[in-house]
């Protein structure tokens, strides 16, 4: 589904499944990932040296396949963000976001006048380098437009309710690592205060009507997000899954050889 299909997906409190690609920047990823069936991709500039060329050749290959396409920048800032959009991506997720302020200069980045102040550029990749009505073309982006924080500190729960009333915020996602470092108990996901304020999160969310993600690890990890009311689960990345799937098989290949060699 492309980003608006997302939106309306996510309005509707239908789930997205999609994943996030952290390492293989490579011409064949978005078909791969596209023949799987997922709704989305979140490519991570964050963490993985990804500069804005490879941001735009992933897009590039990744817009005909209708295929929304997320980047998260590595910080929130409108010289990081605006060339992503540009490019055509989908929209982008902001790290550690924990103000209101930084949630409207994060709008002011993405959206158009009347809505934000994105830069005007037409009839280049964003665009398809189409021809076309300007403020029509300026609508269907700001409508199309998928502003998502990151949530991943104790002042980003805290002023959680005051960040969601700034309009143009699209979707929350989790940051549970960093959100666990932060409070104090890196990695202790079954801490009461670290579930205390996931659940914060997805309440305030609710009443607000954002949809949220979380990474999930696995199908029964899902499960149990998509219980706690999580509707955007991103399914592993690209590094864990593959490192995962090979390390199963060889496992399995190599017992079964110590079963014959036993028998």
């Amino acid at each position: 589904m492309n980003s608006r299909a997302m939106k309306q997906a996510l309005e509707k409190g239908d789930v997205v499944v999609g994943t996030w690609v952290f390492e293989f920047g490579t011409p064949g990823i978005a078909r791969l990932l596209a023949s799987t069936g997922i709704d989305f991709v979140v490519y991570d500039m964050e963490h993985s040296g990804f500069g804005v060329d490879t941001i735009r050749c992933l897009i590039a290959q990744t817009r005909p396949l209708h295929l929304a396409a997320l980047v998260r920048p590595p910080a929130n800032e409108y010289h990081l963000i605006a060339p992503l959009l540009d490019t055509g991506a989908s929209g982008v997720i902001i790290p550690k976001v924990e103000t209101a302020s930084e949630a409207e200069r994060l709008v002011d980045a993405c959206r158009y006048f009347p809505e934000g102040n994105r830069g005007a550029a037409f009839s280049i990749a964003h665009d398809d380098f189409l021809p076309g009505d300007v403020p029509e073309k300026m609508r269907t982006a700001n409508e199309a437009m998928i502003c998502g924080i990151l949530i991943e500190t104790a002042q980003g729960v805290e002023n959680l309710d005051r960040i969601l009333s700034v309009k143009g915020i699209d979707l929350v996602w989790v940051g549970f690592l960093d959100l666990s470092l932060s409070m104090g108990i890196p990695g202790q996901f079954a801490h009461p205060q670290f579930q205390e304020a996931v659940r914060r999160i997805l309440q305030v969310s609710k009443t607000r009507r954002k949809p949220v993600g979380i990474l999930s690890a696995n199908p029964e990890q899902a499960g149990r997000h998509l219980q706690q009311g999580f509707q955007c689960i991103g399914y592993g990345g690209d590094i864990w899954l593959l490192q995962r799937a090979l390390s199963e098989g060889v496992q399995a290949i190599r017992q079964q050889l110590s079963q014959g060699n036993a028998s």
